[in-house]
């Protein structure tokens, strides 16, 4: 052990100076393989309600109860567990948090032909579950990252989320004409194995331990994860005076950050959800075909998002993250409206409906790997996991919003039926771009910059500047 005293800005700076080597790649995979799996498991229920609806004969409304049942657990598994990550840590909570999404998500098999209601209450836990992973996978990326690499890498990790979707629209498209609905729901287990291996495998956040004052804990785990002599790695001296909160009540100290979370996620979330849970139904509807083509047609939906993420998690290191969010929101508002005008047309055979989507997710998607750990840089590390709880609680009420406000508009009474699809098309998605709007006007009268800003222990105690608490710099 060292005996010279130390400040903790001094063991950081040398977990900042680490390289991206073996030890953080293998981390990164793990939470990128992870969070596809647990996304997997939220999108593959478009497609399993597009296949039972018409079997069911399920009205609008009970569909849309299935739909958002998942956006109702992600709202409570986020407050509660993003308090319980500050609380207890990254780890355990990412752990336990994965074997609910499995086990939610797998169970959905055994559901009984036509009990809407069961389904309903299962895809309530599989949100819980995917909350309570989303949570601390968002936190635990910003804290491992070096701020050098901090904005695109963190960026990057989100792009798995899209992956997900991916995954679902893939299976859907192969397997669910040779397993049925139950097969393809079967699948959901997967992210099981991620749990045993996040046990096995995954670091706990060297900042967070600092922030709660465990120092030496944190001296050994930075000893442990860049392979040195633990006398290499600076032991703080200096005891926090008194034990940290964990109450949500804190994140309204700084009112312009909680409304820059709520309306950002908000928006995005109820755009993005609406297209992703809805997307299929409308398709397969409007275009009068099985729910295995138009699940290849969403092929190119999600593979739109996977790559604005990639683009916009690289254009928020070159310009900052707050430009990139006003470019990549009013964008994918102008596609939302387009997509709405445009429906019934066609470009050589292929729907400019599906063209429009994929342009608005493309940035609306792909918002979200800039806006995920955004949020948790603004609120600094001893907030950040209650900081992303409120981000996907934010991110639930959109799950919510995006399939009940289209089958409100559609009508929730009216049966599943093209014309009744055809009718609210255009209002629903009218309504989808306005929501992507107000992310971009969020931005631009809330936001601040965070892009190669040391993260700080607490912005909020700092009065909210975004370079209060700069650890002492290394030199590149």
């Amino acid at each position: 052990m060292t005996t010279n005293p130390a400040r903790s800005e001094d063991l950081l700076a040398l977990y900042d100076r680490a390289p991206l080597d073996r030890r953080y790649w293998t981390i990164f995979a793990l939470l990128a393989v992870g969070i596809a799996l647990d996304f997997f498991d939220f999108f593959i229920v478009s497609y399993l309600v597009a296949a039972v609806g018409p079997k069911w004969h399920l009205t609008y409304g009970q569909s849309a109860a299935m739909l958002l049942s998942g956006g109702v657990g992600a709202i409570m598994g986020a407050l509660a567990w993003g308090s319980f990550s500050d609380a207890w840590g990254r780890k355990k909570l990412l752990v336990a948090s994965t074997f609910i999404c499995a086990a939610g998500s797998g169970a959905i098999a055994l559901v009984p032909d036509g009990d809407w209601l069961l389904f309903s209450g299962l895809r309530f836990i599989v949100g819980v579950g995917l909350a309570a992973c989303a949570t601390p996978i968002t936190t635990l990326s910003v804290e491992l990252t070096p701020t050098r690499h901090r904005t695109f890498i963190t960026g990057l990790l989100v792009v798995f989320a899209t992956v997900g979707g991916f995954l679902a629209a893939l299976v859907a498209a192969t397997l669910l004409g040779l397993l049925g609905w139950r097969g393809v729901a079967a699948v959901g287990v997967l992210p099981a194995v991620m749990g045993v291996l996040f046990l096995l495998l995954l670091p706990e956040s060297a900042r967070w331990l600092v922030a709660k004052g465990r120092f030496a804990e944190a001296q050994a785990t930075v000893a442990r994860t860049l392979g040195l002599r633990l006398d290499q790695v600076p032991l703080p001296s200096a005891k926090p005076a008194s034990e940290p909160g964990h109450s949500l009540a804190e994140l309204l100290v700084r009112p312009r950050f909680f409304w820059l979370t709520v309306i950002t996620w908000t928006g995005l979330a109820t755009a993005a959800y609406g297209i992703y849970l809805w997307g299929p139904t409308i398709i397969a509807l409007l275009l009068k075909i099985p729910v295995a083509q138009a699940a290849h047609y969403f092929v190119y939906v999600a593979l739109a998002g996977i790559t604005g993420k990639v683009v916009i998690s690289w254009l928020a290191q070159k310009i900052g993250r707050k430009r990139t969010g006003e470019i990549q929101a009013y964008i994918s508002a102008l596609g939302l409206v387009v997509a709405g005008l445009c429906f019934p047309m066609t470009i050589g055979g292929f729907p400019v409906f599906i063209l429009a989507l994929v342009i608005a997710i493309f940035f609306l998607d792909g918002g979200a790997s800039n806006l995920a750990p955004y949020i948790v840089e603004v609120y600094g590390v001893r907030l950040g996991a209650r900081s992303a709880g409120l981000s996907q609680a934010a991110n639930g009420v959109g799950k919510i919003l995006g399939p009940l406000c289209l089958a409100v508009i559609a009508g929730a009474d009216n049966p599943l039926s093209p014309q009744a699809t055809a009718d609210a098309v255009l209002p629903a998605f009218l309504f989808l771009g306005a929501c992507a709007l107000a992310v971009g006007l969020a931005f631009s009268f809330l936001g601040l910059e965070t892009h190669g800003q040391p993260l700080a222990l607490d912005q909020v105690q700092q009065g909210g500047r975004a370079d209060a608490l700069k650890p002492a710099q290394p030199q590149w």
